[in-house]
């Protein structure tokens, strides 16, 4: 009888990202991003129309200037800093692999379920969003199930929802944001933003509203903050239909007016840096704040590839170490 414990295979999962900055690569990226009913839950017979005729026509061209103000050495952040966290939980060594996938693009989750399944006994896949939705968890779970439905031998497989209220999690990003304020100072408010999800999937039952609110609430409880001390916001709305509020920029934009002139934004649903944190929030909206009246606009960087937050993932992952073979 086999009493040792099993091979422990990690699948990190993030969202994806064009290989290069360019509008057909964006183009490539966007068609498979955005063809997912999980992101646009619109019956296909009008969605089709409008993303093949309009939406692949247009927006390429307009977000590929974007990722080029971005974009890296090394290539897309958002895959570099994946790829550098990979390597810290590797480094760990109690780990039989660790591997990284993208819901969208390159490397593929099918791709990398595969190179895993004959190397370990369990698969534990955790997607790279402390906060669940079904349009990104939900939709990373639905690319497991398509690539297993089809294995003859299906070894043990472990899916982490969320981790929104995780202490280590919390901690981690409050540590960042007080080392922030330790050498450039305190706003006059700290601003959470979140990525924007339309109201009706919360009406249909998407915890993602609830777990933003309860991890911005558990930070700024460790930050010592008052109620009148920060706020929550969504950015990144799409379409026309009603999105989870206050929209972000249009927070800004008020801000200056309630005598609010001085703003540090952090974005915890982010597990690393990408084109809506360092483009979108870092640089749009800090000229939309500023033109509105604001003097001092900051980002305040995601937990990226540091230490700490690898600590913080291995702390979700270390109960499944102790699973037997």
């Amino acid at each position: 009888m086999n009493t040792g414990t099993a091979r422990v295979g990690v699948l990190l999962v993030n969202l994806g990202t064009p290989e290069a900055p360019t509008p057909k690569a964006v183009r490539r990226y966007l068609r498979e991003f955005l063809s997912d009913p999980r992101v646009v839950e619109i019956p296909r017979v009008l969605w089709w129309p409008i993303l093949h005729l309009v939406v692949l026509r247009i927006r390429p061209g307009k977000s590929a200037p974007a990722y080029r103000t971005v974009w890296t050495e090394r290539g897309s952040p958002l895959l570099v800093h994946t790829q550098d966290l990979r390597d810290l939980l590797a480094a760990d060594g109690r780990f039989a692999a660790v591997e990284i996938a993208m819901r969208y693009g390159i490397p593929s989750i099918r791709s990398k379920l595969e190179e895993l399944r004959n190397r370990v006994e369990t698969i534990v896949i955790l997607p790279l969003y402390p906060q669940y939705s079904a349009a990104t968890t939900g939709s990373a779970f639905d690319a497991v199930c398509d690539t297993v439905k089809s294995w003859r031998h299906i070894p043990s497989l472990h899916f982490i929802a969320d981790y929104h209220c995780s202490p280590k999690y919390l901690e981690a990003v409050a540590s960042r944001i007080r080392s922030f304020w330790r050498e450039h100072g305190r706003p006059d408010r700290l601003l959470f933003s979140f990525h924007g999800l339309p109201r009706r999937c919360i009406d249909l039952g998407d915890p993602y509203a609830g777990q933003c609110q309860v991890t911005a609430q558990g930070i700024a409880r460790l930050l010592g903050l008052s109620d009148d001390e920060w706020l929550l916001a969504y950015q990144s709305r799409f379409g026309r239909a009603e999105w989870l509020k206050p929209y972000c920029v249009n927070l800004l934009r008020e801000l200056p007016d309630r005598g609010i002139r001085r703003v540090d934004v952090v974005c915890p649903g982010f597990a690393v840096d990408c084109l809506e944190t360092l483009e979108e929030i870092a640089i749009t909206n800090r000229k939309e704040f500023l033109a509105a009246g604001g003097t001092s606009y900051r980002y305040i960087p995601a937990l990226n590839a540091s230490q700490e937050h690898a600590d913080t993932l291995i702390n979700l992952l270390e109960p499944y170490l102790a699973l037997p073979a």
